[in-house]
């Protein structure tokens, strides 16, 4: 029985994929002949001699400068921000606040970056400010509910200790539970900033600046040589932070 079971379940699966294959009108062999292999063969050593001209460098340099400024302003905003509804939502000030605030940060996370790309570039035009507000508004939302989590499970002995001492709920959250907070929170922070710098590459593909708008002006145009410097300026850019971001945690997170 189960043996006829499993053969029923490989059945189904092949039939469901030969089914997506049909239905799709997806053609390996036509995909596979001579002539489409020389266009794409083509069409790749068209990408393997990337465009380093003077002008062309300079733009790529003032691209990803952009693209850093837009995941660092949009990681900070984000930071404080979340950390203002992290206080709420992890029940610091009662539940009505705490279901409030939990609403908001579900639905800042709930929206991907790139529809927050694109409603900020109605509501704000083209160019770095519709990216810099679509990362805040979505990293907003998950450095929130990370924050709140992080809260939740922080020992509230200390910042009592400070209370009864007659200090304020100020003080008492600065000195008694931030401290023991802090390096959680920094290492979220490192973490998502990693993230926004890839998705500040992408924004651009909606107008939202940095290099991710070079490279859709370049590919759009079929200019494969400034699009490979564009893409090769961007792994490097991801590599340079996630190196900065990884010597960071070391040094401050694990100290």
């Amino acid at each position: 029985m189960k043996r006829l079971l499993n053969l029923l379940l490989v059945l189904c699966i092949g039939t469901a994929v030969l089914t997506s294959f049909r239905y799709l009108g997806i053609d390996l062999g036509e995909l596979g002949a001579s002539g489409n292999l020389k266009q794409m063969a083509a069409y790749v050593q068209r990408f393997l001699s990337p465009d380093l001209s003077t002008g062309h460098l300079q733009a790529i340099a003032r691209g990803a400068l952009e693209t850093l400024a837009m995941s660092a302003l949009g990681t900070l905003l984000a930071t404080v921000f979340g950390l203002l509804l992290a206080l709420p939502a992890a029940g610091r000030f009662g539940w009505p606040l705490q279901g409030l605030s939990r609403l908001i940060l579900n639905a800042l996370r709930a929206i991907p970056e790139l529809v927050w790309a694109v409603l900020m570039v109605l509501a704000a035009g083209l160019g770095p400010n519709a990216g810099t507000l679509a990362l805040a508004l979505h990293t907003t939302g998950v450095l929130g509910r990370l924050f709140a989590e992080a809260l939740e499970n922080t020992p509230p002995e200390p910042a009592d200790a400070i209370r009864l001492q007659g200090g304020n709920a100020i003080g008492a959250f600065c000195y008694g539970t931030l401290p023991n907070l802090f390096p959680q929170l920094l290492a979220y922070i490192l973490y998502r900033w990693e993230n926004n710098i890839r998705m500040a590459s992408v924004l651009g593909f909606v107008g939202a600046g940095g290099l991710g708008q070079m490279l859709y002006l370049s590919l759009s145009l079929f200019q494969e040589a400034q699009a490979s410097t564009v893409i090769l300026a961007m792994l490097v850019l991801v590599f340079a932070v996630d190196t900065l971001s990884s010597w960071s945690r070391q040094r401050w997170v694990k100290a």
